[in-house]
Order: structure tokens, then C-alpha cells, then sequence
């Protein structure tokens, strides 16, 4: 028996937050969700540092989800770290960002994120795109 996904979901917003875990959870996207809130917590999420250092509690995850204007450490570089560093640079990245900006599509697509979702689209367009976020998913370790 393979072991469900495990979604790191990187987000400030509260209610983008909820909206995000709704959507996923609407469309049974496979997989246990797992919080942080700013890029200091995601770092030490991804190395098992202060509160995330239970690998049971805080498995590796099988993709990202990464906005990119989050407190502490932004989400740019959070995507840039992770794409650099040997241990965790297969992990999938999906930024979900607020922007729809140019610069920052093509820096997510630059430094390596598996794809860009914009929270400005609209309900459905968003709907439409986390529905199938979990086909970007590297296959859970056992």
C-alpha cells in the first residue's frame, strides 16, 4: 500500500488558507495538509528544525504549495533555496500567489516551480487548477 501525499501548504492569509484547503479537500485531492504560515516556519518545515523536527509529524512533502508574498522569508526565495539545495530540490513547487504579474510568472517558471496558479483568476479558474494540483505530486516515499 502506497502512503497518501503529503501537501505543504505555504500561507499567511487566513482566508486564503481556508479557500485553498476547501477547494482541495471539495475536489478529494489526495493527501494530508500540512501548514506553515511564513517562510521561517517553511524553512524549518523542509530541514526538521524547532517545532517540525518529528518526522512523523512532519513528513517530507510530496509537493509544495508556496505562495510567494509570505512574512519572515518570502516565497521567491523559498523556491530559489529549495531548487538549490541537493536534498530538496525534487520536491514539486506550485506557487498560489495573489500576483499575476509577468515578472513574477516568469521567475516562478525560472527558478523551477512545476507550475504558477493565480489567486486572481477568479473561484473557478482557482477551483480548476488546485483540483488537479496533486498530478505535479512526486510519489511518496515509503
Amino acid at each position: 500500500m502506497t502512503r497518501p501525499l503529503d501537501i505543504l501548504l505555504v500561507e499567511d492569509n487566513f482566508e486564503h488558507l481556508k479557500l485553498t484547503t476547501y477547494i482541495l479537500k471539495r475536489n478529494n485531492v489526495p493527501g494530508e495538509i500540512h501548514v506553515v504560515r511564513d517562510g521561517q516556519e517553511a524553512i524549518d518545515y523542509l530541514y526538521r528544525k524547532n517545532k517540525f523536527s518529528d518526522e512523523s509529524l512532519s513528513p517530507r512533502p510530496s509537493l509544495v504549495l508556496l505562495d510567494f508574498n509570505i512574512p519572515c522569508v518570502d516565497g521567491k526565495q523559498i523556491l530559489k533555496m529549495m531548487k538549490e539545495d541537493e536534498g530538496l530540490k525534487d520536491i514539486p513547487v506550485v506557487v498560489v500567489s495573489s500576483s499575476n504579474r509577468q515578472e513574477d510568472m516568469a521567475f516562478a517558471a525560472a527558478a523551477g516551480a512545476s507550475a504558477y496558479i493565480s489567486k486572481s483568476s477568479g473561484f473557478e479558474k482557482l477551483n480548476e487548477a488546485l483540483a488537479n494540483v496533486h498530478t505535479f505530486a512526486s510519489p511518496p516515499r515509503p
